[in-house]
């Protein structure tokens, strides 16, 4: 769990994804459009992987654990919360906030 944080914290856009996931593939697609550079950490690429995938389910209640989004080191959720959030138009000035985002 202490690793995840730490992961999370380390940028200021994390998203914890699986390289098949393409919710996880769309919300990268939603970041990179606004200009956005997240961190991506496939977690069927890296060694801690399972851990972290149980990590998120468990401990953070992520359902389905991937995609899993943090936002100023905040766990923001998956792809239907993001997705909430643009629409209410309020992910924009998080990304601000968190200085992912310049403009």
């Amino acid at each position: 769990m202490e690793a995840v944080r730490k992961m999370a914290s380390e940028k200021p856009v994390v998203i914890f994804s699986k390289s098949s996931c393409c919710m996880s593939h769309t919300i990268w697609t939603l970041f990179s459009d606004f200009g956005v550079n997240p961190t991506v950490h496939e977690l069927d690429k890296i060694p801690m992987g399972p851990e972290i995938e149980q990590a998120l389910s468990t401990t953070l209640g992520c359902n389905p654990t991937v995609p899993a989004v943090f936002i100023g080191g905040e766990l923001v959720g998956g792809a239907d919360e993001v997705m909430s959030l643009h629409l209410k138009r309020t992910l924009k000035p998080m990304l601000k906030k968190a200085g992912a985002l310049w403009v």
